[in-house]
């Protein structure tokens, strides 16, 4: 099951979009405030973003910005404003693919698979969602990652440090946004927890042949480069 975050002001049409796309047996998230499209990202942690252009307060350029300076998560534009500048900007601000209105709903659903196919190794109706990198593949259903024959059973906080960090290979994640999305309802976690988990992960790491998976950034965060 994937996670998509729906931004869409017409609530008419975003409850109609929700039905269909968990009919595909996927999860949506419906955010409400929209001035703060962020919190809500970084509360659901999603695997795909659909986003509206025009919105309250502030338009889906604007939340697509905000979003890649955090995360490499698929964002998909919806927009009736379908003309080729309108669909250029949205590539040039980071947008993976876009979605006229009225939208169409096996449009919609064939391009959602086929963005979570390509991103998450998904090969087919029913298989089981991963993240790869260097052949490391990390199980989004049990929690787990496989290198070769070796499987390394993770904790939930190991698990969740890995999927944040593969969700952003390339890309430095604080340490800040990693105890947020790991502990966001305890505001008395102590930072050294942090240091503590990822030097779990790490030893597994390295004690199943993957040494250096992990680059500790001073000053900044961690990397999965």
């Amino acid at each position: 099951m994937y996670k998509i975050m729906l931004v869409e002001d017409d609530r008419a049409l975003a409850e109609e979009m929700k039905a269909q796309i968990e009919s595909w047996g996927n999860e949506v998230i419906l955010p409400t405030d929209f001035q703060n499209i962020i919190d809500a990202f970084n509360k659901c942690s999603p695997h795909l973003v659909l986003l509206d252009i025009v919105l309250p307060f502030y338009n889906g350029h604007h939340w697509c910005k905000e979003i890649r300076k955090i995360s490499n998560v698929p964002i998909v534009y919806i927009s009736s404003s379908s003309d080729n500048m309108n669909i250029v900007t949205a590539m040039n601000m980071g947008g993976d693919d876009f979605i006229p209105k009225p939208v169409d709903p096996m449009v919609m659903m064939a391009k959602i698979q086929a963005i979570l196919r390509r991103v998450y190794d998904m090969s087919g109706p029913g298989s089981i969602p991963t993240l790869s990198h260097k052949g490391a593949v990390l199980n989004l259903d049990d929690g787990s990652i496989t290198w070769g024959d070796e499987r390394i059973e993770l904790t939930k906080n190991e698990f969740r440090i890995l999927q944040i960090l593969m969700e952003n290979k390339g890309k430095i994640v604080s340490r800040e946004k990693l105890m947020t999305k790991l502990w966001q309802d305890d505001c008395y976690v102590e930072e050294n927890t942090l240091t503590v988990n990822v030097n779990r992960v790490r030893k597994k790491l390295e004690a199943a042949g993957l040494p250096g998976f992990i680059t500790t950034k001073v000053g900044s965060g961690y990397i999965i480069e």
